[in-house]
């Protein structure tokens, strides 16, 4: 049953997850915790999910459910209250995002407008995306099935990833590719969306640039010129073309 230790939990991660605002959103800087705390539906929606999440660890019927139904209600947020959600979550606007029953999400993690962590499947058991520590979501990605996103990293907006996310790296696309940020893998809240890489852009440049030396090297033959079609097939060969694997993810009946 709910206990006082419950309690002074449920306090102590909400505290957390308010501070967490005043760290990640420039427009709560100078506003104070009380503010943030009446105001932002992020919050809202954590405060009813702490609370929904104790009674459902409590075994109390209905009441958990009908708790997270209000709360997607007014704030716009959905989140099953069988996830497991770690402290300092900073949920940004908060509209459209959902978190599936068996979601778990670590400490430090930033999710912003849109973003799905979602089931693929019909099957019980573990069928949803497990996030690790300080992990930035871009808004409108969704995350399907039990895949596993490591520490640090970081998924661009609207991607769509149904294979695991090795830690510090980042994931764009559909579906999503992990790249890297100017050579370096950067960790934190402060993600650059606007100038992340764009794999299937590059691996398309590659393969212009091949269709264009070969189309040079057909032309150089059809009028005679040996030489010159000779260098423009190797040089054909010399263009980097790269590969885009095909992405499978894990079982989508889950397990």
């Amino acid at each position: 049953m709910l206990g006082l230790r419950t309690v002074g939990r449920v306090a102590a991660e909400i505290r957390r997850d308010v501070a967490a605002v005043h760290q990640r959103d420039p427009a709560a800087r100078g506003v104070s915790s009380l503010e943030v705390l009446a105001l932002w539906p992020g919050v809202h929606a954590l405060l009813a999910h702490r609370v929904a999440h104790a009674l459902r660890g409590a075994g109390v019927p209905v009441l958990p459910g009908a708790l997270a139904a209000v709360s997607r209600a007014v704030t716009g947020v959905e989140i099953h209250p069988a996830a497991e959600i770690g402290r300092g979550l900073f949920i940004d606007h908060g509209s459209g995002v959902v978190v599936g029953e068996t979601a778990a999400i670590g400490e430090d993690v930033t999710l912003y407008q849109g973003v799905t962590l979602g089931g693929t499947g019909f099957a019980t058991g573990k069928r949803h995306p497990t996030v690790g520590d300080n992990v930035t979501i871009g808004s409108g990605a969704n995350l399907l099935g039990p895949i596993e996103v490591g520490h640090g990293a970081k998924v661009g907006a609207n991607s769509v990833v149904v294979t695991d996310v090795p830690p510090n790296s980042t994931v764009v696309g559909n579906p999503g590719h992990v790249v890297r940020v100017d050579g370096v893998r950067p960790e934190g809240p402060d993600a650059d969306w606007v100038h992340l890489p764009d794999p299937v852009a590059d691996a398309l440049r590659g393969l212009a640039g091949r269709i264009d030396a070969l189309e040079r090297a057909v032309a150089e033959l059809a009028e005679g010129r040996l030489d010159e079609a000779r260098a423009s097939t190797e040089q054909s060969r010399s263009a980097e073309v790269r590969p885009l694997s095909p992405r499978r993810g894990r079982n989508p009946a889950g397990g």
